[in-house]
């Protein structure tokens, strides 16, 4: 079984926490790293490449739709946006994915919807490998 590497990308200190919580329960993930901002993100990108990137839209300094347009311009783990801003069909829901999101998951709803949350990192990963070759079907 593959391991899929997550960066959590959240600049509140208890998001980070339920998150890390989520990916340790779950044999097939592991926690790739924990960022505040973008900055830190960054530097998180390049020494551990996760497999799959959480990314908050409202964070300090960089936001996190201006950061999921910069990536958009090169080749990059697939983005789950967490965020209370990103419900079912809402505006920024609809931007996040134009601007290159794989999904968007409301940040309310984390904790009582984990396994959909779990299932979403995988499918992410999973298309990820597809797009690279590496699994078929």
């Amino acid at each position: 079984m593959r391991t899929i590497r997550v960066l959590v990308i959240d600049d509140s200190l208890t998001i980070r926490g339920i998150l890390e919580s989520i990916v340790e329960r779950h044999s097939d993930l592991a926690l790739a790293g924990l960022a505040a901002d973008v900055e830190e993100a960054k530097l998180l990108l390049k020494e551990h490449q996760p497999d799959v990137i959480t990314l908050d839209l409202a964070l300090p300094g960089v936001d996190g739709m201006a950061f999921l347009e910069e990536m958009a311009k090169g080749p990059h783990a697939p983005v789950v946006v967490v965020s209370s801003s990103t419900q079912d069909k809402s505006e920024k829901a609809r931007a996040a994915i134009k601007a290159g999101a794989f999904a968007c998951f409301d940040k309310a709803r984390l904790v009582q919807d984990s396994a959909r949350f779990v299932k979403v990192l995988r499918k992410a990963a999973d298309e990820r490998l597809k797009a690279l070759g590496l699994l078929t079907a």
